[in-house]
């Protein structure tokens, strides 16, 4: 793989935990950043922190990291080439991935660990499209 570029995304992100026939917290949907999955199990939500929907289960302090994209869909190990360096650091990550790219989440507190890993790496850390 080759080396990829990507941003730390500008604030502090919390991934949000809420039963799986929940509504959508449309007021969690908010910029820069925001995703909703929905499983059979669960609803989870990723979004800046400040608007972490009320009564769901919350894990805070999250760095979001952007892969500079797009990727077309053939384009084989680009979320391995990533996670493997993180994981030999031990940063532990939640990622997601959209149609163009993929996005890896960080604690803040091991945010300068994972930057150092992914440059040791070969990655190249650009400015926040933000």
């Amino acid at each position: 793989m080759t080396s990829l570029r990507f941003a730390v995304l500008p604030g502090s992100y919390a991934v949000a935990r809420l039963p799986a026939g929940a509504e959508v917290p449309l007021a969690s949907l908010v910029p820069p950043f925001s995703s909703v999955t929905r499983t059979p199990v669960e609803l989870s939500v990723v979004c800046p922190e400040t608007a972490a929907p009320a009564g769901a289960r919350v894990e805070t302090g999250w760095a979001l990291l952007g892969l500079v994209g797009p990727f077309p869909f053939s384009m084989v190990g680009v979320l391995a080439s990533v996670l493997q360096p993180l994981a030999a650091a031990g940063v532990s990550i939640f990622a997601l991935s959209t149609f163009d790219t993929d996005y890896v989440l960080v604690k803040r507190e091991k945010l300068d660990d994972a930057l150092a890993a992914l440059a040791a790496a070969g990655h190249v850390v650009v400015e926040s499209p933000a």
